[in-house]
């Protein structure tokens, strides 16, 4: 197996229980007496990783090889002010002060200011929706506000298709 087997038994680069799987299955090599050159052949990871893997076991035991939870900074908005970011939401534009029920980025932000003190930049607040509260882009229909159905309607039967006439043959 080549090194970058490693990665693809993962679901994305950041994907914690599957490297821990292999990080596991390293330690129960190792508890084996297998070699670091055995483990990293038959685990086909690169041979750099089963080193520090390898003194982290010795150090701590299979415990020591077990992931340390998620990297980064913790959110900046708690499960209960996202519960009150949704129900926010769901009030609509105008219960906030705004003209129409049109959501934008920006009107997000001041809604997100306003409901947990909390100040995100436009720009972040749609990683926000996506990830956290899983929303996905809607975009309203762009219709002419002089738009008459029934007179399309009434063209569509008495003009379209349009017919042709055949041409005489010559």
């Amino acid at each position: 197996m080549r090194p970058t087997a490693y990665r693809r038994n993962a679901r994305g680069l950041r994907d914690r229980q599957a490297f821990e799987r292999v990080r596991l299955q390293a330690g129960a090599l190792f508890a084996a007496g297998r070699s670091q050159a055995q483990v990293a052949r038959e685990l086909g990871v690169a041979r750099q990783n089963v080193s520090r893997w390898h003194a982290l076991w010795r150090a701590g035991g299979p415990d020591a090889l077990r992931s340390a939870g998620p990297t980064g900074h913790a959110p900046r908005l708690s499960d209960p002010q996202l519960h009150d970011l949704k129900r926010a939401l769901r009030e609509g534009a105008r219960a906030h002060g705004f003209d129409t029920d049109h959501w934008t980025l920006g009107r997000i932000a001041t809604v997100i200011e306003q409901v947990t003190g909390v100040g995100y930049h436009p720009g972040h607040v749609w990683k926000l929706l996506r990830r956290r509260l899983g929303y996905s882009l809607q975009r309203p229909a762009r219709r002419a506000v002089e738009r008459d159905e029934q007179a399309i309607a009434r063209w569509v039967e008495s003009d379209w298709p349009p017919i042709r006439q055949k041409r005489p043959a010559s």
